[in-house]
């Protein structure tokens, strides 16, 4: 018998849960290890900021949709992992042994790496964790009494910069439903070396549309941007050229700002320095697997990816959902054929596709791949993809609930953007 523990319980960490206990035969043990006891649907939390969602519509407790599936839940953080002897020790002090563990536990947030940063101890607002977004929405319902300026932006290093375009492109659409957007100045700071970089070198004409898209909203913005402070209600901001050198340094008032921070690893896998890059994410090979602990797996944002391209500032390359639910595919594939005394053969496809709401409309980008030069560049607008988002939203939350993960984003999403033909799966 071959105990499998997924520690992490995010859009990858469910939905592997799920696949696997589907994949493998009843004799094999499945468990969840997660420091939450519930499942939060990380992209509608822009909606939780500014009150157009609450977090009980996009949580799911998770002990009894696991329970029923037949998949062991331990709701406590993991405070080592000891690769050597397949151990996991947790903060209550028990530890727990496995053949295989998959790790999918997303990042660990480095607002620690610029003073001031962050939502506790510091002076921005943050969408990253449904707890963080509620704080948020909190400090917007104060901003609502007395606006002012608003500086919304991705931090150097950051690596998911769409929560960010969607959260500025969200605030206006709700200032304007609320008729003060004439009170408030709007700025938009990122590391990309232009607007619609997005982490991915652009896909298709992302910057013509959200360069116009941001014009069109009175939201000003600047690029290759390093933010080196904040203080209460002050941004300190150096602006970079081509060849990185600041040319610029800005402070920008605010009365509310939200920024992406950069990412690392978490705690209990960064100190295992040896399957890790420096920043803390797990390195992988084309299975997913770790080179140095070939029963370790991992997926998501947890994972180690080199940046699309070197940029002035630095920044990342971000993990979607569509190419997270194809490194959790290839895992499960890759572990039943493991336990079966068979060559690992699946591999992630590690496409991108995203859709960005913007409130009252929305942007489809699709790359394929993710990593130039591609066979698929393709970006559309449009209030369907405002609608389109919703639908994801509830359908996803729903598969949580029911434990049917099938290939969201390869059987509907992609089917309903009428590509399919071109990706050459049907």
């Amino acid at each position: 018998m071959a105990h499998v523990v997924i520690m992490g319980a995010g859009i990858g960490g469910v939905p592997a849960a799920y696949d696997l206990r589907k994949a493998l035969d009843r004799s094999h043990k499945v468990t969840v290890v997660s420091s939450q006891d519930h499942f939060q649907f990380t992209p509608s939390n822009p909606w939780v900021a500014v009150g157009w969602r609450t977090p009980e519509q996009i949580v799911v407790p998770l002990a009894e949709p696991l329970r029923r599936r037949g998949i062991d839940f331990i709701a406590q953080a993991v405070t080592q992992l000891d690769p050597t002897s397949n151990r996991l020790t947790l903060a209550d002090g028990q530890t727990i042994p496995y053949d295989y563990l998959v790790i999918t536990t997303g990042p660990k947030l480095a607002f620690d790496e610029i003073p001031g940063l962050g939502p506790h101890g510091g002076h921005t607002q943050s969408v990253c964790t449904t707890p963080h977004a509620l704080d948020a929405w909190a400090a917007y319902q104060k901003f609502l009494e007395k606006p002012g300026p608003i500086v919304i932006g991705a931090a150097q290093g950051a690596s998911c910069f769409g929560p960010a375009y969607e959260f500025a492109l969200i605030v206006d659409a709700d200032l304007r439903k609320r008729k003060i957007r004439d009170k408030v100045p709007m700025s938009f700071v990122t590391s990309e070396p232009y607007i619609g970089h997005m982490g991915l070198g652009g896909v298709g004409d992302s910057k013509g549309l959200l360069e116009s898209e941001l014009r069109q909203r009175h939201i000003k913005w600047i690029t290759n941007a390093k933010i080196l402070e904040v203080q209460a209600g002050v941004m300190k901001v150096a602006e970079h050229d081509a060849k990185g050198q600041a040319t610029e340094t800005h402070e920008l008032k605010f009365a509310y700002s939200m920024v992406i921070p950069a990412f690392k690893g978490v705690d209990a896998v960064a100190a295992n320095k040896e399957m890790c890059n420096p920043r803390g994410f797990v390195l992988i090979d084309e299975h997913q697997r770790n080179p140095k602990f070939p029963n370790i797996f991992s997926a998501g944002v947890c994972v180690a990816i080199p940046p699309v391209e070197a940029t002035p500032v630095p920044t990342g390359a971000p993990k979607t959902g569509y190419m997270i639910e194809s490194m959790v595919t290839a895992i499960v594939e890759n572990i039943k054929a493991d336990i079966e005394k068979k060559p690992a053969t699946a591999k992630a496809t590690w496409n991108a596709l995203c859709l960005a709401d913007m409130g009252d409309t929305g942007v489809a980008f699709v790359a394929l791949p993710q990593i130039p030069p591609r066979n698929l560049t393709w970006a559309k607008k449009g209030k369907w993809v405002h609608w389109g988002k919703i639908a994801f939203e509830k359908y996803f939350i729903s598969k949580m609930k029911s434990g049917n993960t099938e290939p969201f984003y390869e059987k509907y999403i992609l089917k309903a953007l009428g590509i399919v033909r071109l990706t050459g799966k049907h």
